[in-house]
């Protein structure tokens, strides 16, 4: 990939600082911004960075100083000096800091890897790459970061294992390579008027040490290595590893237990990683007030691109606001965005009811069971209202629950919270029921009482049982864990989804990955609830949600990076998307968790990663900086906007190019308005052979799962590689033949769908197609 200009992003946050005053504190207004400068001014008026920061037009304290994948500070100001500071004519950009959120012993094997065969054995289990994690930090005692019979760390590694809290600097190891932990943004936060608030001590460790658990879960998920005799107090028992459990980890802490993570401690984190020396980066962060805001606006998609352009992979995840349409987060190009689907195991449980009927649901309880006692039946929802339909705290009367299983609704507040919620108000167990919007995806959870979700017409069966008796009784039943489940995978309910809301011609996510009941390493600092009222220890928790879904790709990069070391970040997201599974393990089209139905592209992308392809797939499409500045350009971005991204002043074309022209392994055509008969869209892309023999003829396939009135073509429909010609060109044309109604059968105007294929009789490169009419406001 080319190389770039360094640049000068700059955070400036307007916080709320306090003057003492004798006893009294007097609040001064200051708020939080980014200031992002132009490093190319003439000396005269931008000198050294170093000596800018604190000439005399600006000097200000910093918070962080940020040097890597963009170079400026963050620093704490009043308005007043922030809009003087925007004036400077070095001054490119100014924008607000903001508040985002963190969205296993079977998932390595449904990835199809298996051990001394495959990707395994040819990249030696990621043994020389290094994955870097922003997120919750890291409980470093955990077997899954032994440095047990583990080669040296790789001489390129520039980075530290960062003292503090209950966090010697010896506690890194040949596995966990170092570790850093960045909090200047929410300090400085706490004295924001109105603010976020900072970091609470009385729960959280200043240092790199986990107090929440989700980074300890994602790091082992992604590089763990090989643990014997894993599992949530007996469910899913077994030997537990990362995706890459040779590779090493190195955890960088932004997010902080209860008052989540600033823009500018992430990008400080990104600035750290990519000059540690990681390969790759999982970063399973995203949502905030501003998940749509443009790329220059954005800073994780800044942060990402000078990161991508230095050669280092980066995953993150798709959110968990699905099933909605145009959920998903992270939606820059050179970002791979990953949805989650469930795997082939599952955690049964079943309600029991009074007249003999058996409901299936799920559950990670493991307490003391209530199997066989029957227990009066509450539905709080049919008098109390909204509050105690949904279990909210205090909202539950103890004399209508008490002695009682309580069935509380999902959503508002997290699931395991409503349990804690019925309990202390005298309840002996709870049914979780899904709404609607949930339809019959779930997920498991290691309640504080006995519990058990069901999906949303179970749980309407409940409700109408208590309904139509005037004395309804049940009792729950745990059945441990169960392997082999089919169909496997689904998408998850509430994996985010397209179309990618603000550029249309990308299609996000990228693909799916196992994000379902995920077993991995777990804190000591609180409960397998993440409660702080939950003091149970345990070693390996299960958790759900595209967090867990990220880095497996984070993994699988690392992979993949090991086999093919001058594979490109964007070859190696080609790898795995044009390889990826379109069917279960019933060899049907993949569903959705809500609905059973099937799903189309826009809610799973590419496919489902599979591993066991991804190794050889045979051509790639490659990205590298031009064509992302060109992309840039097609979005009608100013000079001035994607300098902001790139880092080097950018000069479009005269005439403007087509953002479905990005070199991207999904095809997405966008027409706008209602499409007439005889228009058509053709697009170009460019795909690299990297199969071993350096020869082959491939040729195309296309095939429309739904599209009536549109005709698709490919030209040339055959491509010939030779050691001389590793890379050829095509076009692809979409043409609306006939305009068809919402209601017409196979065919959904808002997106219809296909594959475009590639094949050598060997590689089958499979890239999805998605047509796309949006409708004028």
């Amino acid at each position: 990939m080319a190389a770039t200009s360094t640049t000068l992003l700059f955070f400036l946050f307007f916080l709320l600082q306090t003057l003492t005053l004798g006893s009294a504190t007097v609040a001064v207004d200051k708020k939080t911004y980014i200031f992002r400068i132009n490093h190319l001014m003439k000396p005269s008026i931008f000198p050294t960075h170093e000596r800018w920061y604190t000439s005399p037009s600006f000097s200000v304290s910093t918070l962080h100083i940020y040097a890597t994948v963009f170079h400026g500070f963050s620093a704490s100001l009043t308005a007043e000096r922030a809009a003087a500071l925007a004036n400077h004519p070095a001054v490119l950009a100014v924008f607000e800091d903001r508040l985002r959120y963190v969205h296993t012993t079977r998932s390595p094997q449904f990835l199809g890897l298996r051990n001394k065969q495959g990707l395994w054995s040819d990249s030696d289990y990621g043994a020389e790459v290094i994955v870097g994690i922003l997120d919750t930090g890291v409980w470093p005692e955990r077997r899954s970061f032994s440095d047990r019979n583990i080669g040296p760390v790789p001489s390129r590694w520039r980075g530290t294992c960062e003292t503090g809290e209950n966090f010697p600097g010896s506690i890194c190891n040949r596995k966990l390579v170092g570790a850093r932990f960045f909090s200047r943004g929410h300090d400085a936060s706490a004295f924001a008027a109105g603010g976020i608030g900072g970091i609470n001590e009385t729960v959280e460790f200043r240092s790199p040490r986990d107090a929440d658990g989700h980074g300890t879960h994602t790091a082992s998920t992604a590089a763990g290595r090989h643990v014997f005799g894993a599992s949530l107090s007996g469910y899913a028992s077994g030997i537990a590893k990362g995706v890459a459990p040779k590779a090493r980890v190195a955890v960088y802490k932004v997010c902080w237990k209860g008052s989540g993570c600033l823009d500018s401690d992430i990008l400080a984190g990104f600035d750290s990683a990519v000059a540690d020396g990681v390969d790759v980066i999982s970063i399973s962060i995203g949502g905030g007030d501003g998940i749509s805001a443009p790329y220059y606006l954005d800073p994780i998609a800044v942060g990402a691109f000078g990161a991508v352009s230095k050669g280092v992979f980066v995953a993150s995840s798709a959110g968990n606001d699905g099933p909605t349409a145009m959920s998903v987060t992270n939606l820059a190009p050179w970002l791979t965005t990953v949805g989650a689907g469930t795997i082939d195991r599952t955690f049964p449980a079943d309600i029991v009811l009074g007249d003999g009927r058996r409901l299936s649901g799920v559950s990670l309880y493991s307490g003391p069971a209530i199997d066989g006692q029957m227990y009066p039946l509450v539905y709080p929802g049919k008098s109390g209202g909204l509050p105690a339909s949904l279990c909210m705290e205090n909202s539950l009367d103890p004399k209508l629950v008490k002695g009682k299983i309580v069935v509380c609704d999902r959503g508002s507040s997290p699931r395991v919270a409503k349990g804690l919620v019925v309990k202390n108000a005298g309840g002996v167990g709870m049914i979780l029921a899904n709404g609607i919007s949930n339809g019959e995806g779930l997920v498991g959870d290691a309640h504080v009482l006995p519990a058990c979700a069901v999906g949303s017409d179970e749980g309407d069966s409940v409700k109408s049982y208590i309904t139509a008796n005037p004395n309804p009784t049940a009792t729950l039943a745990f059945r441990g864990t169960v392997i082999g489940v089919k169909p496997a995978p689904v998408v998850a309910s509430f994996s985010g989804r397209g179309p990618n809301g603000l550029t249309p011609e990308v299609l996000k996510p990228d693909l799916i990955a196992p994000g379902v009941n995920i077993l991995a390493a777990w804190t000591d600092a609180v409960g397998p609830t993440g409660l702080d009222s939950d003091h149970r220890k345990t070693e390996f928790n299960i958790l759900s949600g595209t967090s867990m879904a990220c880095p497996h790709v984070s993994g699988a990069a690392a992979l993949l990076k090991s086999a093919h070391p001058s594979w490109s970040p964007a070859a190696i997201r080609s790898a795995m998307m044009t390889t990826s599974n379109l069917v279960d393990n019933t060899l049907q089209p993949v569903t959705d968790e809500g609905t059973g139905e099937p799903v189309t592209p826009l809610d799973i992308g590419a496919g489902h990663l599979n591993l066991y392809k991804a190794m050889d797939p045979g051509l790639v499409y490659d990205i590298g900086y031009s064509d992302y500045v060109t992309f840039l350009c097609a979005l009608e971005y100013e000079p001035k906007m994607i300098q902001i991204i790139t880092h080097s002043p950018a000069i479009c074309p005269a005439k403007r190019p087509l953002p479905e022209n990005l070199n991207y392994p999904s095809i997405m055509v966008v027409f706008e308005g209602a499409a007439s008969v005889n228009q058509s869209k053709t697009v170009v892309r460019t795909v690299t052979n990297v199969a071993a023999a350096g020869a082959g003829v491939y040729k195309a396939k296309v095939s429309m799962v739904s599209g009536k009135g549109l005709a698709v073509s490919v030209k040339p429909g055959k491509l010939v590689f030779s050691p001389a010609v590793n890379k050829q060109s095509f076009a692809v044309t979409v043409t609306v033949t006939a305009v068809t109604a919402p209601g017409d059968a196979g065919s959904d105007p808002a997106a219809d769908y296909g594959y475009l294929t590639w094949s050598d009789g060997t590689h089958e490169v499979r890239s999805p197609i998605v047509v796309s009419r949006i409708q004028p406001l």
